[in-house]
């Protein structure tokens, strides 16, 4: 499958904005298995970036490469203007790494952790409080700077996250699955908070996320990545132009019938067909309300009942899928990658 052509973001003078993160012709083998696969693309100062695949795509072992945790076999990335494998102590003064897991000590306070995160990225004295002060307002949690972690909602305690990863401030920032837990108000407040750092501190962010309403809604353009290789690449609403089908329609009778793909991928219109269940179908259409009239008629012909019928625009979820030909949340959550060891540490 072809995946659309598109360069970097412009600015507001239309000229291409600087590149704060360039892969270039990047693999990653282990022994003989090939993770990741001669995977270009680069990311501009300012853009909020989204990196998308099912386990095992590869994306984990790209973000590891950018973020100077494992050695890059062949081709090159290029973070904040410094090669990860030759200018590695470089890379990880300019970068911020939020993993998916909270890793804050609970039992110490707000203060004490950034503090302690501040020291390890050699912050001086005189400049550890201004950036803890900074960084707590910019995540709303000057009033908590005293309270022990333990004692914060999930939400709080990954807004605390947040302001860690920003205390040395970096000029990237790397988040792997930033609001996975969270309930539906504290991601929306997420997606808030860093659409406002983004603005307020010029920050560039890679983020990978299991939630295609949050790509959808955050990402200035998005990578899908499967079996190590880069399948599609562009803005949220390029991608969905991609998808053939302007419409999906969602079905589901009341009996199962194994015959009801073949039926449904027969109509006139229909681009493709995927079960999602018992009975469940998604049919992608270029037309949504002459495939709902297919489908209600060719249902009453053979006396089956539908339990439901709706039509929606084609979504991330479909462009995922017609790339990869499976769906994020179909597949386990994956392993937690670490932070990159502190500045003047070994790679």
């Amino acid at each position: 499958m072809s995946a659309p052509d598109n360069g970097l973001p412009a600015n507001g003078n239309g000229a291409p904005r600087p590149v704060a993160i360039a892969v270039e012709q990047i693999w990653k083998r282990y022994g003989d298995f090939e993770a990741v696969k001669d995977v270009n693309f680069s990311v501009s100062e300012g853009e909020i970036f989204g990196l998308l695949g099912p386990n095992g795509a590869g994306k984990s072992t790209l973000i590891r490469m950018m973020t100077t945790l494992i050695p890059v076999t062949a081709g090159k990335a290029i973070v904040a203007g410094h090669d990860v494998s030759k200018d590695p102590d470089d890379v990880r003064q300019a970068i911020g790494v939020i993993p998916q897991a909270l890793t804050s000590d609970q039992d110490l306070t707000l203060e004490e952790n950034l503090s302690i995160y501040a020291k390890l990225y050699g912050v001086p004295r005189e400049q550890r409080k201004k950036n803890i002060d900074a960084v707590l307002e910019a995540v709303d949690l000057t009033e908590w700077r005293d309270a022990q972690t333990k004692t914060l909602s999930g939400g709080m305690r990954r807004r605390l996250e947040i302001a860690r990863g920003l205390v040395h401030n970096p000029r990237i920032f790397f988040l792997d699955e930033p609001t996975t837990g969270l309930d539906p108000v504290s991601r929306i407040a997420v997606w808030e908070m860093l659409n406002k750092l983004k603005t307020t501190r010029n920050l560039t962010m890679l983020l990978t996320t299991h939630y295609m309403d949050e790509a959808d809604k955050l990402c200035d353009r998005i990578a899908i990545v499967d079996h190590g290789k880069l399948v599609a690449l562009g803005t949220p609403v390029e991608l969905k132009n991609s998808v053939a089908g302007a419409n999906v329609v969602e079905v589901h009778f009341d009996r199962d019938d194994e015959a009801w793909p073949a039926r449904l991928e027969a109509m006139e219109g229909v681009t493709s067909v995927q079960p999602e269940g018992a009975g469940f179908y998604r049919v992608i259409t270029k037309s949504g309300s002459k495939t709902t009239m297919q489908i209600v008629e060719l249902a009453a012909s053979l006396g089956e009942t539908l339990t439901s019928l709706s039509v929606q625009n084609t979504t991330l979820d479909d462009v995922f899928i017609h790339y990869t030909g499976r769906q994020l949340r179909d597949e386990q959550v994956k392993p937690v990658f670490t932070m990159p060891p502190r500045p003047g540490a070994r790679p």
